[in-house]
C-alpha cells in the first residue's frame, strides 16, 4: 500500500492522467485527513478552487490542494515527534498519569480526525496548518471560553455526531468539534445550555 509521500508524487507527476492524479490526492486523505476524509476534501477543494465532483480538474489546482495538505502534515509530524519525546522523558522521570493532551493525542493517532468537523460542509476558513497550530497551542494552554480556531464563543453541545466523539461541543461558526479539555467548565455549561435553548425554541 502506497504511503502519503508516494501518493503525493503521483499527484505531481505530469505523466499521469488527470484522473490518476486526482485519485492519488483522494488517497492521500486516507493517510492524513485532519477534519475527517469528506470534510478535509471539501475544505481543500474550496480553498484551491476545485469542484469536489470534477473528474478532470486543472492539475495546478490539485497541486495547490496537495501543498496545503502537505503543509498541515508537516505541522502534525513535528507535533507528534515532540509529543513522543516528551512522553519518553516523563516515563523516564516516573510520570505515568496521562494528561488531557495525552487523551486527545491517543484518539487522533495517525493524523485522521485530529480536529473533526460535525459536517463536511462546514469547515474553518483558515489553512489546515494554521488550524492545527491553533488547536495544538490550545491543548498546551489553560482552558478558555472560546473556540481555539476561530475565537468565537457560540459553541453548542451536540449529541448526534456521526463519528468519534459521538457527542461534544461544536463551534457553530467554523464547525469543528472542540476538544473538551480546551474549554472551561463554564464554557461547557454554556454549550449545553445553548443546545437546550435551541432545541426547545423549536417546540
Amino acid at each position: 500500500m502506497a504511503g502519503f509521500r508516494a501518493l503525493a508524487r503521483e499527484v505531481r507527476n505530469p505523466r499521469n492522467t488527470i484522473a490518476l492524479r486526482r485519485t492519488s490526492l483522494r488517497k492521500c486523505l486516507e493517510r492524513f485527513a485532519p477534519y475527517g476524509h469528506r470534510a478535509t476534501w471539501r475544505h481543500l477543494c474550496a480553498r484551491a478552487g476545485l469542484a469536489p465532483d470534477d473528474r478532470a480538474p486543472d492539475p495546478a489546482l490539485l497541486i495547490s490542494a496537495l501543498a496545503e495538505l502537505e503543509e498541515a502534515r508537516e505541522v502534525w509530524l513535528t507535533y507528534e515527534a515532540g509529543f513522543a519525546g516528551r512522553r519518553r522523558r516523563e516515563k523516564h522521570d516516573g510520570i505515568r498519569q496521562p494528561s488531557a493532551v495525552d487523551d486527545w493525542h491517543r484518539n487522533t493517532w495517525g493524523g485522521c480526525d485530529i480536529v473533526p468537523c460535525a459536517s463536511p460542509d462546514v469547515t474553518p476558513d483558515a489553512r489546515l496548518a494554521d488550524v492545527l497550530r491553533r488547536v495544538i497551542a490550545a491543548m498546551e494552554s489553560a482552558p478558555g471560553e472560546a473556540c481555539p480556531v476561530c475565537a468565537q464563543e457560540r459553541i453548542e453541545w451536540r449529541t448526534d455526531l456521526e463519528r468519534y466523539p459521538l457527542e461534544g461541543p461544536v463551534c457553530t461558526d467554523c464547525g469543528i468539534v472542540v476538544p473538551v479539555s480546551v474549554l472551561t467548565p463554564a464554557a461547557l455549561f454554556a454549550a449545553r445550555r445553548y443546545a437546550f435553548a435551541e432545541r426547545y425554541a423549536t417546540v
